[in-house]
């Protein structure tokens, strides 16, 4: 009897383990207390307001200038060479981004594509902040050499020579100028970009598995399978949220983990800018935030200017304005970190192609070429830094916008 005693007793032992084995990993993992359930909840969409309204667009709302800005977004004749598109370079199976080191159009541009997902609630545009809403973004990459290369001008030659463009344009914003009328042309223009910001705002992220996670959480209730985090993500999510770890809530903070400001991490200037500068340093594009300041006080399209339909004291951004902090040299935005999975490569430069090349710029700490890097050594292991990368995958959604929204329509194609 003893035997068969001690293979029973195996059997009940190797079962137990079988058993402890197919618990999820968040049993091995301590509770989350209730200070980080409330740093989790600010990070969940849930906690994601309503954009904010744009006083310098009052077409910002406006479903016809969406449906219009759509069309246009996608319309490859506002190029210099009929081929290139705001969905070039933002495209909506990338989450609006082009998977390439540095955005091409007519030429290649010194400065990585970044997604316009969420961008409606962005303060500032362009990796410096060189505008100040998303219309006037829009016009700078519509005349940018580099990029579709359109002068004003053609652009509203395009709208009118096109019958349904045409309609459109003047439902939403009157008469076209007539040709010559430079007053005419410029603020007609400033419509363009509008219409498109307009569309641009309805792209927003939807829930990625990080959200259904702590919303399972604050409802006290069991996460989904296949929305319960693994113990790598979960262990990954302590890093990131905790000040003494990886401290990434000081930069990557809120729904959109992004505080929307500017900082210097010591990333580099993409190869063909070096080689353009000799003396880095002395680079416009190079100086980030403290040129981009600049640029955006004296830009004819921003808050404050004639074409911008806000009234004064509705531009507070612009007119409270950081400009000359010495912190802010070198500095550049902030990305969001949402949807990591289908925006790579990453950083301005494009250079960093992997989420683990991202971890290795935060393990090596490279120095900054322009001003100081703000970067210091992480207390956490190799083994935290693959949890951490493992937590970032978690915030992959879909898309949250109307289904034509994300593909061309068919009167966008040049014909």
């Amino acid at each position: 009897m003893q035997p068969l005693f001690l293979v029973a007793l195996a059997g009940l032992a190797l079962c137990a383990l079988d058993a402890a084995r197919a618990q999820p990993a968040r049993d091995a993992t301590p509770a989350w207390t209730a200070a980080e359930l409330d740093i989790l909840r600010t990070l969940t969409l849930s906690s994601l307001p309503r954009p904010a309204r744009d006083p310098s667009n009052k077409y910002a709302e406006d479903p016809r200038a969406a449906d219009f800005g759509h069309r246009l977004f996608f319309d490859t004749r506002l190029s210099a060479n009929s081929s290139v598109a705001c969905a070039t370079c933002h495209q909506p199976a990338r989450a609006f981004t082009d998977a390439r080191p540095l955005a091409v159009g007519i030429g290649v541009t010194p400065r990585n594509a970044p997604t316009i997902v969420g961008a409606a609630h962005n303060v500032w545009f362009f990796w410096d902040g060189r505008k100040d809403s998303l219309w006037s973004q829009a016009l700078a990459s519509i005349e940018s050499p580099l990029e579709h290369d359109m002068p004003r001008a053609r652009v509203l030659d395009v709208i009118r020579a096109n019958r349904d463009l045409g309609a459109d344009y003047v439902a939403i914003f009157g008469a076209l100028p007539a040709q010559g009328d430079r007053e005419g042309v410029n603020r007609a223009f400033a419509n363009i970009g509008k219409a498109i910001a307009a569309y641009e705002r309805r792209i927003m992220p939807g829930p990625a598995k990080f959200d259904r996670y702590v919303e399972a959480l604050l409802e006290d209730r069991r996460p989904a399978p296949q929305d319960d985090l693994t113990l790598d993500e979960r262990q990954g999510l302590r890093v990131f949220i905790s000040d003494q770890l990886g401290r990434c809530l000081r930069c990557h903070n809120g729904p959109l983990f992004t505080n929307q400001h500017f900082h210097n991490i010591g990333v580099a200037e993409p190869q063909r800018q070096e080689r353009a500068h000799a003396d880095v340093a002395q680079s416009i594009l190079a100086q980030g935030r403290i040129a981009g300041a600049e640029i955006v006080l004296a830009d004819e399209f921003n808050c404050t200017g004639k074409y911008s339909d806000a009234r004064p004291g509705e531009c507070a951004e612009l007119d409270f304005i950081r400009r000359d902090s010495p912190e802010l040299l070198g500095a550049f935005k902030v990305p969001t970190l949402r949807n990591l999975t289908r925006t790579a490569p990453y950083m301005r430069s494009g250079d960093r192609r992997t989420l683990e090349d991202v971890m290795w710029h935060y393990r090596t700490l490279p120095q900054a070429r322009v001003g100081k890097s703000e970067l210091n050594d992480l207390p956490i292991t190799a083994t935290e830094f693959d949890q951490l990368e493992a937590f970032l995958r978690t915030l992959e959604g879909q898309i949250d916008a109307p289904a034509l929204y994300l593909r061309p329509p068919i009167s966008a194609q040049a014909k």
